[in-house]
């Protein structure tokens, strides 16, 4: 843990609190967090009619994991509607349809990268946007640092991903990073927790907003290479994403319990 990670308190919130207990009790916290980031994805507007979709690996079953079902809103979302999805993208728990395209990029970064827990992906207003110019996020404020030098853009286009084969080359090409911009598609993000991958889309999405502001306002100033390296460790680790991760799940247990369902 850095000295940067040290100096920000661990929010306690009994219904996410990381447990050292069983498989299961682990299993329920990642589905808890998982329900969760769709009602926050839902409150912030990066819902698209059917598309998006976030994930979890099972704890126990490290190829499979947690996902949203198929048109379902996020807003309606709640732990009990959550599928589980076996290696060969069959539903192995849960009573309704999957999304294919959610399998084949989803499996594929799992698959990738065992140390990312979650993998989060939705087609939002400014993703899209800045998806357009076909470049990387530069570092104009200390939030958008979080992806200095960790971030990549996905530079093809072939409509919805139904193969294995283009959802393989996006997580060729995300490598070890934290998150891609998807050409013409949108952006996605990864962490070794659900509230990591989750915070860092929501962070993701604003830097786009901040950047397309910026730019057409002028021509926005650069941070130094030693000032977004700096604002890339204090902003971008993860017990930042956690915490921030959880002052927002608050609200939405408060006003929402049936979430937890």
């Amino acid at each position: 843990m850095t000295a940067a990670e040290q100096d920000i308190p661990q929010l306690d919130i009994p219904e996410l609190a990381e447990s050292a207990g069983s498989l299961a009790d682990e299993r329920e916290r990642r589905k808890r967090e998982l329900a969760i980031t769709f009602r926050l994805f839902a409150r912030y507007g990066y819902d698209e009619g059917i598309a998006g979709h976030v994930t979890a690996r099972d704890p126990e079953f490290p190829d499979r994991f947690w996902v949203n079902p198929y048109a379902v809103h996020f807003s309606r979302i709640k732990v009990s509607d959550l599928l589980l999805i076996d290696e060969q993208g069959h539903v192995a728990e849960g009573g309704r349809r999957t999304n294919k395209a959610a399998f084949w990029i989803h499996s594929s970064i799992h698959r990738a990268r065992p140390d990312v827990v979650a993998v989060a992906h939705a087609h939002t207003i400014h993703g899209r946007a800045f998806s357009t110019l076909s470049k990387p996020l530069a570092p104009i404020v200390q939030e958008s640092c979080a992806f200095h030098g960790d971030h990549v853009v996905f530079d093809e286009y072939k409509g919805l991903v139904l193969d294995k084969s283009e959802g393989e080359r996006i997580a060729a090409r995300l490598g070890g990073r934290r998150a891609a911009i998807l050409r013409h598609h949108g952006l996605l993000t990864v962490g070794r927790s659900v509230a990591e991958a989750a915070w860092w889309f929501i962070t993701m999405d604003r830097a786009c907003q901040m950047q397309l502001l910026a730019e057409a306002a002028g021509t926005p100033r650069l941070m130094s290479d030693e000032e977004a390296t700096l604002a890339h460790r204090q902003f971008g680790n993860a017990n930042m994403a956690r915490h921030n991760f959880n002052l927002l799940a608050e609200l939405v247990i408060d006003e929402h319990p049936e979430v937890l369902d």
